[in-house]
Parts: C-alpha cells; structure tokens; sequence
C-alpha cells in the first residue's frame, strides 16, 4: 500500500509540474497526509515536498535548455522569484527523483565579475559553494575558462545572485574580514585534509608549509603541502596566500607573488623581514 500512494502521489506532481500541497497529495494518494509523509520516507528516504522541488528542479534544467533567457527559464519552471530559484531549486538542480538522495554531479553553475584591490575577480559558484575563482582574465575570455572548467554544467552570468559573494570576495582581497563563503572544490584525500587546514589559519597570521604539514600528519609531506596549495582553486576563499616557507619567504602563489605579498601586507601579517623568494 505504501508504495503505491507514493507512486499516485509523485504521479500527481509530476502532471503539476513541481510539489503539492500535503492534502492535495493525500487526496490523490487515498490516505492521511501523516501516512503520506510516512510512506515516503520509508520508499524514497525523503519527503514529499523535496520529491516535489526535484521534479520541479528536473523542469527548471529543461527549461534552462529551451527558453529565450534564464530569467524566462525561472518563472517557466514555477519559481516566483529569482531569489526563491536561487535559495531553493540551485539546490536540487541537475538531480532526478532516482538519484535524489545521493545528489547528482550536473548542476547550474552561475558567475559574476568584479574588480578589487589586487584585480579583477571572476568567481564560479555552484549550489554548494565557491568552486572557481579566477584572477585578471581578459573580459572576453571569462565564460571559454569557466565552460573549458565545466564543459557539462549550464553555465549562466548573475551579478545580482552573486552580489554578496563577490562583495565577501572584495573584503577579504582587501584586507578585510569577512563571513566564511561556502566552497564546493574537488580534490585528493590529500588536498582536502590540506585546503581545510588553510581555513582555519586565523585572519592576520601565517603557517608554513612544515606547519601545515604536521596539522595533516604528514610531517614529511612539505613539498605536497605545496603542491595542494597550486592546486586550490579558490584562492581568498581557501587562504593558501597564508602558508609561507620556514625561512620567511613567500614561497609561490598561482596568482603572483606581488598580490601574495599585498594580501598579506593588508591583513597586517607580512612582516618587513619577509623577503619574496
């Protein structure tokens, strides 16, 4: 019986198009909206209002495909507002019913521009976070990076969405603190015990590599210390512009050591013995 409630229940948001309301779904179903919420949990692991939010997702990602414009995509797929798409279907964007519960790679991809105190920042956000950020790129070049990056996702400008991450963005660039943005980057086993050591170096101090290194357990692994810190993708975001080398010096940064240099310098922890080498 359960089963087949849930499947009269996905049928009838399925026809809507997204979710229902509970008692519009029981009556369809032939029981109680408790016995609902129940059954779905038991058969899909999740409720029926998020059953609901991904078929109304699988509808906003056809649509993004077919309309004129993305802001025709939102309104087209059920959403009331642009922010209402950003806080609830980039959330679920990309996902099936089927693979709901283990999340999907493919998602909406936005990005924005903008200029700060070491240059201009372009910035890939996805629904779980920060996942690109790119440093001084030509104006015409933006969006062939982000698709060479992200050659599967769809990909679409938003300065409006991505206003308070770039504003973050050009706090911390500018010596600033700022809130702690979500990121959502892929690495080694390795990398990912490494990016998350460089979060938490506090605002206007520094490590070093060793330093690192020993807070991943892996005392000898200096040089692969290093090594994740090239590979971040999301420089500011994920501080590696922190970690310098035991003698001092800066040591590398994908993004030129006179803006590792400045970056420190503005957070107050560069000190005039620090030689760049």
């Amino acid at each position: 019986m359960s089963s087949n409630s849930v499947v009269l229940a996905c049928r009838a948001m399925h026809t809507a198009g997204g979710p229902l309301p509970l008692a519009e779904l029981a009556d369809h179903a032939g029981c109680s909206g408790r016995q609902l919420q129940r059954d779905f949990d038991d058969t899909l692991g999740v409720s029926p209002r998020e059953y609901g939010a991904s078929v109304r997702a699988m509808n906003t990602r056809h649509t993004l495909r077919t309309s004129p414009s993305i802001t025709d995509a939102i309104y087209n797929a059920g959403y009331g507002s642009v922010r209402a798409f950003y806080e609830q279907a980039s959330a679920r964007l990309g996902m099936t019913p089927s693979d709901f519960a283990a999340g999907a790679p493919q998602h909406l991809l936005v990005w924005s521009t903008s200029e700060s105190t070491v240059g201009k920042l372009t910035c890939v956000a996805g629904p779980r976070g920060i996942c690109l950020l790119l440093h001084n790129t030509p104006a015409a070049d933006d969006e062939r990076r982000i698709r060479d990056e992200f050659p599967h996702a769809i990909c679409a400008r938003d300065d409006d969405a991505m206003r308070d991450v770039m504003h973050a963005l050009r706090l911390i660039a500018g010596g600033k603190t700022a809130p702690e943005l979500p990121i959502d980057v892929t690495g080694t086993a390795f990398q990912a015990r490494v990016w998350a050591a460089l979060r938490e170096i506090p605002y206007g101090e520094v490590r070093t590599y060793a330093d690192i290194a020993r807070e991943v357990g892996k005392p000898d692994a200096i040089r692969a210390v290093g090594s994740a810190c090239g590979a971040n993708r999301v420089p500011l975001s994920i501080p590696c512009h922190r970690v310098i080398r035991t003698d001092g010096s800066l040591g590398g940064f994908g993004w030129g050591l006179e803006v590792k240099e400045d970056l420190l310098a503005r957070e107050g922890s560069l000190q005039p013995t620090i030689p760049i080498a």
